[in-house]
């Protein structure tokens, strides 16, 4: 069946192929779902490092990197493997801070995989794609969250419609003011 709003479904919910990267980037959440992906990611070979990204929020009781680098490690992500940006607060900082941690460990990403809450894929990766270098290519492994939103069920809960609009409107909000810069 098809509705007026599935261009909001294709749009907002996608995924790429994946190849061989550099490092797993998690964009800070509270959901263990996006860490559970990062590691199978992992221990597929994937990519040799995973960066989880996130300060202290009202969700965990330290920081979203640490809830992360725990989960990963109870998945038997060995600690060395998990890099460590525990100071953003949004999307933009997760890109700008864990590119910073990248450069310091030497680590100059070619490729990289973006392992997002799906309902959040097209905002994290215009993000990242504005941050990181324009050359870097970006694989989209997008995660079902602990709030059990997908492209086949978030129009038919008012909660779930919350969550997709509110991101929706954050693309044209994040974005509104960088496109002039992006596009010199």
């Amino acid at each position: 069946m098809s509705f007026p709003f599935d261009c909001i479904s294709d749009f907002m919910f996608f995924e790429t192929e994946l190849g061989q990267s550099d490092v797993i980037l998690i964009p800070g959440a509270s959901h263990p779902q996006l860490m559970e992906e990062a590691a199978i990611l992992y221990h597929q070979g994937i990519a040799p490092f995973i960066l989880p990204s996130g300060g202290a929020t009202q969700h965990v009781e330290t920081t979203e990197w640490e809830f992360l680098r725990n989960v990963g490690m109870s998945l038997g992500v060995p600690p060395e493997a998990i890099l460590k940006e525990d100071k953003a607060t949004n999307t933009f900082e997760n890109a700008r801070l864990s590119l910073e941690v990248l450069h310091k460990q030497e680590i100059h990403p070619k490729k990289v995989v973006l392992a997002c809450k799906n309902y959040h894929a097209r905002r994290a990766l215009l993000t990242y794609q504005f941050v990181f270098p324009r050359e870097t290519i970006f694989y989209v492994s997008p995660v079902i969250d602990k709030t059990g939103t997908s492209k086949d069920n978030w129009f038919k809960d008012e909660e779930k419609i919350k969550y997709v609009m509110n991101e929706l409107e954050k693309v044209g909000k994040y974005f509104r003011k960088q496109i002039p810069i992006w596009v010199k």
